[in-house]
């Protein structure tokens, strides 16, 4: 029997997880699962003790027979039910994307409508001012309080401490490898994948593993292999051998585990909005919207950016002539460094940056090449020679590019977007790095909030590919949002 080249051996035993790490998951998961409610019924009770407070201060309210002594409680204990009955606890939302933040509004404004109607019908007279800022407050802050909470699930799964979905990942050796690799690209979000199955034809007399991964059985036995394995999800991807009826068969053997059926595509970097599912003839056929480079939505972005960009410019006059006055005491050479990139449609423009280096930067790179610490088509070094003293302390605030405001006043960047490329890396250009050049450049982008200068070549083409194909204007705020806590924390800056 021959051996796909993608597997290797495994020396001791298939590699399957012990029942103390499943446990300890699970765990987690409860644990995290009562800090959501008790953070919850915190939240509520202050916005109803705030609603109080502002409507009728001190003092109880007078002229009203209504007592909220009770109607108080009443409100938290409505509240938690609708947050319970719209599945805002559902382990499958919690941790990861925009569904969580939708059902928790939901849950509130549902609640809010039920209240006023109910109200009307029995024509009890709850002050209107109450109610309001209760739900107003209230569903800030549980909105809020996710957020936070969602960040202190993601560091601790960065760590490998938090709660996880434990994965079970079932196709052909290429493909489990290429969602393998996805799916720890994004830690945070709460995929582990503890083993693989692959297909009868690829498995050896001996245990086998796709890199890291054990293979823990075949598609004969995908559900005992989940069994074993102790996972709550299986994801399935491309294979030949994974027909329309045994998918179907998989989902019926997995009714009542409490084992999830997840459905993998081959296409990925394609973000929600683009994706629409339609029901064809008993097919869940999933239409892709074309990417938008020109339109309405355009034009508001191109508002937006100059807009911000003048109020920007105006606000840091002070800021921009300190710096100005630090570089120039600092060493020899102008204050602005002017650099040729490339931006939409292949036009040259020259970007302007406070100067972080000295003025034969360039002559000196031929000297420094061998020691450039990425990969691809850029050169980077953590300790470069060529940089000044300001220089660095602008470079690990990014306070260097403040001057491309004004590039994005000319129309030439805009706020958010790939980053601006040398005309050297855009002549080394294959087909698909140039739809890069579809989009403006921007002064921050998904490269900037991902780690910057840490990044690979190939991760930074991903994410620059990724943001062209699928921006939005909601996309732009998270991102320019993201990038001051990027600024702040400093990595991948040099």
């Amino acid at each position: 029997m021959t051996t796909s080249p993608l597997l290797s051996p495994v020396v001791a035993g298939p590699g399957t997880t012990s029942d103390g790490a499943v446990l300890a998951q699970r765990e987690q998961q409860s644990r995290y699962l009562r800090f959501l409610l008790v953070l919850d019924v915190g939240v509520i009770a202050v916005a109803v003790i705030c609603g109080y407070l502002a409507r009728f201060g001190d003092d109880d309210p007078r002229g009203s027979d209504i007592p909220y002594i009770l109607v108080g409680p009443g409100l938290v204990l409505a509240w938690l039910l609708f947050l319970k009955t719209l599945r805002c606890y559902d382990d499958r939302v919690l941790g990861y994307g925009a569904d969580e933040y939708r059902r928790v509004v939901s849950a509130s404004l549902r609640l809010a409508g039920a209240v006023a109607i109910a109200g009307y019908v029995a024509d009890v007279g709850v002050s209107r001012g109450f109610l309001a800022i209760s739900f107003g407050v209230g569903t800030t802050g549980l909105v809020a309080a996710r957020f936070g909470a969602r960040k202190v699930l993601h560091r601790a799964r960065a760590r490998g401490a938090g709660w996880s979905r434990r994965v079970l990942v079932v196709g052909d050796a290429a493909h489990v490898l290429e969602l393998v690799g996805t799916l720890r690209r994004e830690p945070y979000a709460g995929y582990q994948v503890v083993g693989a199955c692959i297909p009868d034809a690829l498995l050896a007399p001996v245990p086998q593993r796709l890199g890291d991964v054990p293979v823990v059985g075949s598609f004969r036995g995908i559900l005992e292999a989940a069994d074993a394995s102790g996972v709550d999800t299986v994801a399935v991807t491309a294979s030949g051998e994974l027909t329309a009826t045994r998918l179907r068969r998989l989902g019926w053997q997995l009714e009542g585990t409490g084992i999830d059926l997840v459905l993998a595509p081959a296409l990925t970097d394609v973000a929600g909005p683009r994706i629409h599912t339609r029901p064809v003839a008993g097919l869940p056929l999933i239409h892709v919207e074309a990417p938008e480079f020109r339109g309405a939505r355009k034009l508001v972005k191109g508002l937006v950016d100059r807009t911000v960009a003048l109020a920007a410019l105006t606000l840091a006059l002070p800021a921009l002539a300190a710096i100005a006055l630090a570089v120039k005491l600092d060493s020899r050479g102008p204050v602005i460094f002017r650099q040729v990139r490339v931006g939409r449609g292949g036009e040259e423009f020259g970007v302007y940056k406070f100067r972080t280096m000295v003025v034969n930067a360039d002559t000196l790179l031929a000297e420094l090449a061998a020691r450039n610490e990425t990969d691809g088509l850029l050169f980077k070094m953590r300790e470069d020679p060529r940089v000044t003293r300001v220089g660095r302390f602008l470079r690990k605030w990014s306070l260097d590019e403040l001057p491309q405001l004004a590039n994005v006043l000319f129309g030439d960047m805009s706020l958010v977007g790939p980053r601006p490329p040398l005309p050297s890396e855009v002549a080394r250009y294959d087909g698909d790095v140039a739809r890069r050049l579809l989009v403006k450049p921007g002064m921050t982008g998904l490269w900037q909030v991902s780690g910057r200068s840490d990044l690979t070549w190939e991760d930074g083409i991903r994410l620059d590919l990724y943001y062209v194909e699928n921006w939005s204007l909601a996309t732009d705020l998270t991102i320019l949002w993201k990038t001051v806590g990027a600024v702040v924390n400093g990595r991948g800056a040099y």
